[in-house]
């Protein structure tokens, strides 16, 4: 952008992050910490900065975050590592922007989401960060227009206006799938996640799209609807193992589904994987010391904390994110939980 079209107008922290070609998080982290980057983007920064003509107004960034220092992050199971994970690098970015986070258990009575409006009305927080996919962020909106800046972490929002940093569930589910299929099984069954949510849906989709793009016929697939549970596996152990003709090969759409799956048929007496091949999906910590250590399908939950704490910045520095849906690339980690097709 030619330097006399850069000082036409009011240069803003986006303008800086095209001149510099970077993020505006990074934009911000050069100014506040500049510590916390590199020399070579420090002097990028500082470059594009006297380019642009932009000066950091301290006084309009504090009304627009409202100065209370505070992002809130909705999870609705602090205990689960899937959402740990996601918090550590949501926490990792807005500390080096000096915030801090207020974790909210979303279980609470004090969090039903008919109280969601007036908690958040009260000016006690700079921003929000959602990593529960019960909620409709639409009807929270429209109860009260005056909230913060809100971003998912993990979850689809059934509002467009809200930016978005979640793993490629479609991708994941091909990548399960055709590792399957790699290993000679053409009977390839799967316990669903929460259909309700996106994600879920997403597995499930790209499950039936891998096997039709293999020539398979999706709709004879065993497929049996979960909810991410243990429970959920426990359930479709016992229907799997009611079946007259038993897939070979069970793609379950998290890594809890998967023990359950996995322990249930243990209980039977049915050996995983010589009687039946087993993919999980989200790699938790517990994963690879499972007997027999999970293959699945591994999120990178604190690049995705990470990018959402980025996204919410952004607005917070007033201005559009820089990219209004992020989707993050999953990848396959095989363990011993899956063998060749017998």
């Amino acid at each position: 952008m030619p330097e006399s079209e850069l000082k036409k107008k009011n240069p803003t922290v986006q303008d800086v992050a095209r001149a510099a070609s970077v993020s505006t998080a990074t934009v911000s982290r050069a100014l506040s910490t500049p510590d916390r980057v590199s020399v070579e983007t420090r002097n990028r920064v500082a470059a594009a900065v006297e380019r642009t003509g932009y000066v950091l107004n301290h006084a309009a960034r504090n009304l627009r975050r409202r100065d209370t220092g505070t992002i809130v992050a909705l999870v609705p199971d602090i205990g689960n590592s899937h959402f740990s994970n996601i918090l550590q690098g949501i926490e990792t970015v807005c500390a080096e922007h000096g915030l801090k986070v207020l974790i909210a258990d979303t279980r609470k009575p004090s969090m039903k989401r008919s109280n969601l409006s007036e908690v958040f009305s009260k000016n006690n927080c700079d921003g929000i960060v959602i990593l529960d996919g019960h909620f409709s962020i639409s009807a929270i909106r429209a109860s009260n227009p005056k909230l913060p800046p809100i971003v998912t972490a993990g979850e689809w929002s059934d509002d467009p206006a809200v930016p978005i940093a979640v793993v490629n569930n479609l991708l994941g589910a091909d990548l399960a799938v055709s590792h399957l299929l790699d290993l000679g099984h053409t009977r390839i069954g799967h316990v669903t996640g929460l259909l309700s949510h996106k994600p879920g849906r997403d597995r499930r989709d790209g499950f039936k799209a891998t096997l039709s793009g293999a020539g398979l016929d999706p709709s004879t697939a065993w497929i049996f609807e979960g909810d991410y549970t243990l429970g959920a596996g426990t359930r479709a152990a016992e229907a799997w193992l009611q079946l007259p003709d038993r897939p070979s090969a069970v793609f379950c759409a998290s890594d809890r589904t998967a023990f359950g799956f996995i322990s249930a048929l243990s209980d039977a007496g049915v050996r995983v994987p010589h009687e039946v091949s087993v993919v999980g999906f989200d790699d938790i910590d517990i994963a690879g010391h499972f007997v027999p250590p999970l293959t699945t399908i591994h999120q990178p939950r604190r690049a995705v904390g990470e990018r959402a704490a980025s996204l919410l910045l952004s607005l917070l520095e007033g201005g559009p994110p820089d990219e209004g849906s992020i989707q993050l690339e999953p990848w396959l980690v095989v363990r011993k939980s899956t063998a060749p097709a017998r």
